[in-house]
C-alpha cells in the first residue's frame, strides 16, 4: 500500500486527476497484458466494437475490437489488480467514504488499435452513468507505452469542479469543440506519456479525451471504476443492474 500524502490528495481535489508513475511492477502488469491479448484475439464476449462506438457501418469498425468489458469476471489476473489494495488510503481519502468497486462501468480493457482506431472525443464518464452523486473516479492502468501518437489520455485540469450549459455539449454529450468558450477551456488540456504500471486516478466528472492510434502496434490499457458506499446506483438504471464489490 502506498504511503498516504495529503498533498497529492489535495492535488486531486483541485486538479481531478493524480498520476503515480510506475505504481505497479512487470510482475502484475505483464500476466495481465498477456490474457487481455489473447482475449483480443479470439474477440472473446463481451465486446464493444469501433463501429458501435463511433456509430459507423463499416467492416473495417465491425472487426475493430475497442474494449473488453466485464474484465472483473473474465479471469483471476484482472481481479487481483482490481482488488488491489496498492491505493485504497487514496481511495478512501478522495471518496471520504468506503470505497466500492463498480462493475457496471468501464471494467474494461481499452484498446486503440493500428489503423482502426477512432478519437475520444471530450467528455466527462458520469454522462452515462445514473448514480444520487458524482462521487466515482475511475483507475486507469498503463500495460505499455501511451503517448500522443497511440492515444495517450487528454485532461482539462480543475473541470470536475466546473459548471456548464447544456448547450456546450452535443446530442450524444460530448464536450463541443465548435464553441469559443469550450475552446478557450480545452487550450489548457494536459497530458503525460505513460510507461507500463503507471497509474492515474480521475475525477468521474472530469473532461477528457484521446486522440486515435496513429502507430503500427496496439495500445492496451486497463480501466475500472469506483465509488463511495453511500453513493447508490439509481433503480432500473443500468448502473444498478451489475454487482459491486467491497474493497479495503
Amino acid at each position: 500500500m502506498f504511503k498516504f500524502d495529503r498533498t497529492l490528495l489535495q492535488k486531486f481535489q483541485k486538479d481531478g486527476f493524480l498520476l503515480f508513475r510506475g505504481a505497479v511492477s512487470k510482475e502484475v502488469t505483464n500476466p495481465i497484458l498477456d490474457v487481455a491479448k489473447v482475449h483480443l484475439k479470439y474477440k472473446i464476449p463481451p465486446i464493444e466494437t469501433e463501429a458501435e462506438y463511433i456509430k459507423e457501418d463499416k467492416d473495417e469498425y465491425k472487426a475493430s475490437v475497442r474494449r473488453l468489458r466485464q474484465v472483473y469476471d473474465r479471469d483471476i489476473v484482472f481481479r487481483r489488480w482490481m482488488e488491489s489494495s496498492l491505493l485504497c488510503n487514496y481511495f478512501r481519502a478522495i471518496l471520504d467514504d468506503k470505497p466500492i468497486l463498480v462493475t457496471a462501468h468501464h471494467n474494461s480493457i481499452m484498446t486503440k488499435l493500428p489503423k482502426t482506431s477512432t478519437q475520444t472525443k471530450w467528455h466527462q464518464d458520469i454522462r452515462y452513468w445514473s448514480y444520487n452523486n458524482s462521487n466515482l473516479f475511475s483507475i486507469w492502468l498503463a500495460l505499455g507505452e501511451e503517448n500522443s501518437q497511440n492515444g495517450v489520455l487528454e485532461f482539462i485540469p480543475g473541470s470536475h469542479k466546473m459548471s456548464f450549459s447544456k448547450e456546450q455539449f452535443d446530442d450524444r454529450l460530448y464536450f463541443r469543440e465548435d464553441l469559443e468558450q469550450n475552446r478557450k477551456l480545452i487550450s489548457k488540456k494536459v497530458s503525460f506519456n505513460l510507461e507500463a504500471g503507471d497509474v492515474i486516478l480521475f475525477h468521474s466528472l472530469l473532461l477528457h479525451r484521446a486522440n486515435k492510434n496513429s502507430t503500427n502496434s496496439p495500445k492496451i490499457s486497463f480501466v475500472y471504476t469506483v465509488k463511495g458506499e453511500k453513493t447508490k446506483a439509481l433503480p432500473n438504471s443500468r448502473s444498478a443492474k451489475f454487482k459491486e464489490i467491497k474493497l479495503c
